[in-house]
């Protein structure tokens, strides 16, 4: 058939136990969105869209899809985030592939972190600059690649990693590149909402803004939309209009949308109780024994290697109505498979408790019959 190739590649994923399948929302406690803020769940954005907003936009930016409310929103969040432009794409894995396919030149070279997000890869490989990843968080590699590098340097790094929770040493990178005249990229798509005062992100938090080539927020995460803005000079944002491709060629956020990131914009930076009382949550969860790693950052794991062993205890904690998802190899690298556990302003303690129990039990073997099973797992 023709379609062999396909089922091919698809049962070396089902051999693997590592294939993916689409599931509808289980209703459970959530300990897997990224709707940190509680944002969707409990619908904030309604009182604040405007009515009667189209849900179509026409076209690209470039033809018949700018309008006045998608520039009136990137100017307000390139002033919240202390930029002086941004421009918004449809996705942060838009943003992220626009931007990074196109700055650098032949001749150019980017050095990325190891576990950076597959948006950031794919865009690397689409640039005629060559690349290189630098071990995750570690100074020393990065200076090494440093010193080894030509033409315009561009370091690409997140502020919060997504399968880790960790944060990016972005003071002493910055340092770094300064020292080697590098350009700065920092992805804030985890941080934006969560790290700062008023949910700023990372790097606006350290006052390094200035310091930054580019950054790329999102605001399908805590700000509960979709779509992502790139900030950076005004030369950046006249440069990506000009030669980001998926940007150019692809029709504009409706006005719906946009009003939906407008309106975050004018909730999130004032939700202090809910960042509280998240990082209340998190202290909890980094007291007890199973946390395998020291994130301050809503985004906690328990690493529990192999494939089946980790499906087998999501699918556990489903059974208790515990909504938590595996990350499986090929996703994360084999022996660090893992329960990504996303912790929310709208869980509670006593959620956040029995999780914990379940957790702290011996890890379920599969049985035959769960061997074949599939749970929900995916990157985020």
């Amino acid at each position: 058939m023709v379609e062999d190739f396909l089922n091919k590649k698809l049962n070396e994923r089902r051999a693997l136990d590592a294939f993916r399948s689409l599931k509808l929302p289980a209703y459970k406690t959530d300990f897997c969105s990224n709707d940190y803020l509680g944002i969707i769940k409990n619908n904030l954005l309604q009182n604040f869209l405007e009515p009667n907003l189209r849900h179509g936009s026409g076209g690209s930016r470039l033809l018949a899809g700018n309008y006045s409310l998608i520039e009136e929103t990137e100017n307000t969040i390139a002033q919240f985030h202390n930029a002086p432009s941004g421009l918004i794409f449809n996705s942060g894995y838009d943003a992220n592939l626009g931007l990074l396919s196109c700055v650098a030149q032949k001749g150019d070279t980017i050095l990325y972190d190891k576990l950076s997000h597959a948006s950031i890869r794919d865009g690397v490989r689409l640039s005629f600059a060559e690349s290189f990843s630098f071990l995750h968080n570690d100074i020393g590699d990065l200076e090494k690649r440093l010193k080894a590098s030509k033409g315009n340097v561009f370091v690409v790094t997140e502020s919060v990693f997504s399968m880790d929770g960790d944060m990016a040493p972005l003071t002493e990178i910055i340092a770094l590149c300064e020292k080697f005249n590098a350009n700065l990229i920092v992805d804030e798509a985890h941080a934006t909402g969560i790290i700062g005062e008023r949910g700023e992100g990372l790097v606006q938090h350290l006052n390094l803004e200035k310091k930054c080539f580019a950054r790329v927020n999102t605001f399908g995460k805590a700000c509960g939309g979709h779509g992502a803005i790139v900030l950076g000079s005004n030369a950046l944002k006249d440069y990506l209009i000009n030669f980001s491709k998926s940007f150019i060629y692809t029709t504009a956020l409706p006005e719906a949308g946009i009003s939906a990131i407008l309106s975050s914009y004018k909730i999130f930076p004032d939700l202090h109780k809910e960042r509280g009382h998240l990082n209340e949550l998190i202290d909890q969860f980094q007291k007890s024994t199973v946390s395998s790693n020291r994130s301050k950052t809503p985004i906690q794991v328990v690493i529990i290697p192999g494939n089946e062993k980790a499906k087998a205890m999501a699918d556990k904690l489903q059974d208790n109505d515990l909504d938590v998802r595996a990350i499986l190899y090929p996703t994360v690298p084999k022996g660090s498979e893992r329960l990504r556990i996303v912790l929310h302003s709208f869980n509670t303690k006593d959620e956040v408790d029995k999780l914990v129990d379940i957790l702290e039990r011996p890890h379920p073997n599969p049985s035959p019959k769960e061997k074949g099973k599939s749970s929900p797992s995916e990157r985020i």
